[in-house]
Formats: C-alpha cells, structure tokens, sequence
C-alpha cells in the first residue's frame, strides 16, 4: 500500500507477486531465505508495474496532445444546431441507436450485434427512436422562427 497509488493497485502487485511464486515454486529457497525471496520478487512486480503506468500515463498525455491539436470546434449552421439540440434531449440508449445509424452507417443487423439484442428489436427500437427524434425536433423553434421572435421581443421593448 506504501508503494502504490491506491488500494485496488496495491492488490494487482501483490496477486502478482503471489502468482509469480507459485508459477516458480521450484525457485523458493528453503527456510527464512523464502521471504526475502518474496520481497525480491514483489520488488520486480512493482517496478514492472511502474513502469507500464508511465508508460500508460505518457500515452493518455500524447493522445490528449494529439486530439487538442486536431480538434477544431464545429461551425453549426442555426439547422444544425436544431438537430444537435433535439438530439442531446434524446434518452442515452435512443441517441447510440440513431448514431450507430446514421454516423458509424452500420444497418440493423449489425446494430443488434454491438447491442446484444435482436435484429427485429433494433428495428422497433430505431422506430421509436425516430419518432421520438422527429417529436423533440418539433418542440424546437425552428432558426428562421427564433430570429424573428428575438427581433419581435426588441422591437416591444
């Protein structure tokens, strides 16, 4: 626990630590000797455990860099921003339906597949998804609407 950063990484050393014992138990020494020699081993376990957090960390850190690099905020037209809006009041399970649709281009049946369901449910799903969609796009003023609204409240006050 000294020598890791948290609980659930102290417990990966240590069941490798043991696990490596067992797979070598030929190797134990007799007697006292046997426990230094588990310290050594433990002493392996967690450098080797170091090592691939570093290794994991300076990975995550690139990616970051990478993606804020090529990152570049889209320019929504006052349409698509409709869309986007009606979309993100969508319940999760609808919204990974359609994207799985319309933005990976996978059919029903592949979609049943990531989903774990049946191709027939992926299409009763899709349905009330669509509808669904289709409602809230309908509950959003549409852009041509909000600007003269905006212009009607200023020109009130």
């Amino acid at each position: 626990m000294r020598r890791t950063a948290n609980p659930d990484d102290a417990a990966d050393v240590i069941a490798e630590t043991f696990l490596t014992c067992w797979r070598r138990l030929e190797e134990v020494p007799p007697g006292s000797e046997a426990r230094l020699w588990l310290f050594g081993v433990a002493r392996r376990t967690l450098a080797n455990h170091h090592r691939g957090e570093r290794r994991r960390l300076a990975l995550a850190d690139r990616l970051r860099d990478d993606l804020a690099a090529a990152y570049r905020r889209p320019q929504h037209t006052a349409e698509e921003s409709r869309i986007a809006a009606a979309f993100r009041r969508l319940p999760a399970v609808q919204r990974e339906l359609l994207a799985l649709d319309a933005w990976e281009g996978l059919d029903y049946g592949e979609i049943a597949v990531v989903l774990g369901c049946s191709r027939n449910t992926v299409r009763v799903r899709m349905y009330r998804a669509r509808k669904r969609m289709a409602s809230e796009l309908a509950s959003v003023p549409a852009p041509a609407l909000r600007g003269s609204l905006a212009r009607t409240e200023i020109a009130h006050e």
